[in-house]
């Protein structure tokens, strides 16, 4: 049996808020940083507003875009009136990733206990193209990457991952 070499995956990051700047965006940053020294691609990156319609559209071209093969967001995952991603990003999913957002909250209870429930971090696969969404902290973000999306997105990780049914995504 041979052994599973890195395989470097396109990934697009785009940060849900109405106050973030590329110069103040520490969650969107983390994010890019950690995905290229993993050894991953960076697709493209936005910012937009918490508005459904603004963060569907930006994620329905990146879904479209046949090389854009992972989409991370950050923010908008909260219960306030303007968090909204969950509901820009639930009607583009052709799959719910259930154990997502419930692995996320259960490892984010270690640091934050009980406010982990305010979280509504989920993803999805649309179009083969796999969409985690986030919440807006960059310690959310860290411990996001660091310890489900980095290993998921790492055809190396046993007993299995996300990298090795990107072949059959497409499958009907």
């Amino acid at each position: 049996m041979t052994e599973a070499t890195f395989k470097s995956l396109d990934i697009a990051v785009l940060t849900v808020s109405d106050t973030r700047t590329e110069a103040d965006d520490k969650s969107g940053q983390l994010l890019v940083s950690r995905l290229q020294e993993d050894g991953h691609r960076l697709a493209a990156k936005a910012i937009v507003p918490d508005d459904i319609y603004a963060v569907r559209a930006v994620v329905s071209q990146w879904i479209a875009d046949e090389a854009v093969q992972v989409v991370l967001t950050t923010g908008g995952t909260g219960i306030t009136g303007r968090d909204t991603t969950p509901e820009a990003l639930r009607p583009l999913f052709d799959t719910t990733i259930e154990g997502f957002g419930e692995l996320f909250r259960m490892l984010s209870f270690a640091d934050i206990k009980s406010s982990t429930i305010q979280s509504r971090a989920i993803a999805g696969l649309a179009n083969r193209t796999l969409l985690f969404a986030l919440p807006g902290s960059p310690g959310a973000c860290k411990l996001g990457w660091d310890q489900i999306l980095r290993p998921q997105l790492d055809l190396r990780h046993k007993p299995c991952n996300f990298v090795s049914l990107l072949p059959r995504l497409g499958e009907r």
